[in-house]
């Protein structure tokens, strides 16, 4: 416990913040798609981003803040006391990165191994998969384009 306070408190007050925010939204975010379902959530998160004034991300800047980003959210994962799927993490990333200014599109995929449906999502910047350790998002086919929101569900 002693590293892991000594690490925490060797980040930068930024890293610090982003942080903080993702151990209170990770466990929030996956409550909220298990009570709300996909659509709700993304939609209170698409809410807080459009009342939100955002400057777009500096280019010197991008490169060390989508590393410290996607760190942050894998950390948080790491230490919160609930176990969250990709979707989770990913919506948090999305939001994240979002809030930042800088430019991410959320992505899911499908597949089918043997007789099981599997499916998978993750966070793109630039075409490029920002939290996958591998290549695992390759073996998934993606919805063209981003999932940015659900369909608009009927009464």
């Amino acid at each position: 416990m002693w590293e892991s306070l000594q690490r925490y408190n060797a980040l930068s007050s930024e890293a610090r913040k982003l942080f903080r925010r993702a151990v209170v939204l990770l466990p929030l975010l996956m409550v909220s798609l298990r009570v709300r379902g996909y659509g709700k959530t993304q939609q209170w998160l698409q809410n807080i981003l459009d009342r939100t004034v955002i400057a777009p991300m500096q280019a010197a800047d991008l490169v060390l803040n989508l590393e410290i980003t996607c760190r942050m959210v894998r950390a948080a994962q790491h230490y919160t006391l609930v176990r969250t799927s990709c979707l989770e993490q990913s919506l948090l990333l999305w939001y994240l990165l979002r809030r930042q200014g800088i430019t991410a599109a959320l992505r899911i995929g499908i597949r089918k191994d043997a007789e099981k449906f599997e499916a998978h999502a993750w966070v793109e910047h630039d075409g490029a998969a920002l939290n996958q350790v591998q290549e695992l998002h390759r073996h998934y086919t993606a919805f063209d384009g981003e999932v940015p929101k659900a369909p608009v569900e009927l009464p």
